[in-house]
């Protein structure tokens, strides 16, 4: 897909509202590296890195920046429970690709139960909360499938077990073929292998792009597989 036809090409620190650099989240690493240089984003961006690292700061920010809900859901959702968002998105202007979408959806584990919530107060979506966790999840991708724009999802195998996360893998492969743009923010080595997208290692580092093979996720996960007792005996 061109750039030009991607809902969002890059992201900047706005010219107009730049952000203290001694106040977090600009003190996280790859947040201060978004403010100073930028990001420049292709179909398919995949973050990983530690709890703790600001990959989910960096997604909700660009979230709330395009205009989306930061408990999740598409541009029209005005759901809130509490906040507890940064002030990031204020710092930031998004690069947009011409005549491209303005759709969005936003889905983050940490907040779907308020937002499942929010879908069946509205008569969206049936009765989210009488299915297990991860069938609202997929039903919900797959129901919103239809739109055509900016995806960002932040954790989402945390609803999911190895069979969901491969599911969700098909219905984003869907989405990208259908002209749709995914920033995905993972632990999980499974939905990191979306093909076609642009790794991103986030850490104290900042952002660093790299190989599949060498996220630090993926050669844990394989040195833990290989040799369960290794990482457990450290546990007694």
């Amino acid at each position: 897909m061109s750039d030009l036809l991607l809902p969002l090409r890059a992201v900047r620190e706005h010219r107009l509202a730049p952000a203290d650099r001694a106040v977090w989240p600009a003190t996280l690493p790859p947040v201060r590296q978004v403010l100073d240089d930028g990001l420049e984003l292709g179909q398919i961006t995949v973050l990983t890195g530690d709890n703790g690292a600001g990959k989910s700061t960096v997604v909700e920010a660009i979230a709330g920046a395009y205009g989306l809900n930061a408990e999740g859901g598409g541009t029209g959702a005005m759901h809130a429970t509490r906040t507890t968002e940064s002030a990031l998105a204020e710092h930031l202007q998004l690069v947009r690709g011409a005549g491209a979408s303005k759709s969005g959806f936003f889905l983050r584990a940490e907040t779907m139960h308020s937002l499942f919530t929010y879908y069946e107060e509205i008569g969206v979506g049936g009765m989210m909360h009488e299915r297990s966790h991860g069938e609202s999840f997929l039903e919900l991708v797959a129901e919103r499938s239809r739109i055509r724009g900016l995806w960002l999802l932040d954790e989402p195998e945390s609803a999911l077990s190895l069979s969901g996360c491969l599911a969700l893998l098909g219905l984003l492969r869907d989405l990208a073929e259908g002209g749709s743009q995914i920033i995905l923010s993972t632990h999980s080595p499974v939905l990191a292998a979306l093909p076609g997208g642009d790794l991103l290692e986030v850490g104290e580092w900042g952002l660093r792009r790299t190989e599949y093979d060498h996220l630090e996720l993926v050669r844990t996960w394989r040195s833990f597989l290989e040799s369960p007792q290794r990482f457990l005996r450290h546990l007694t």
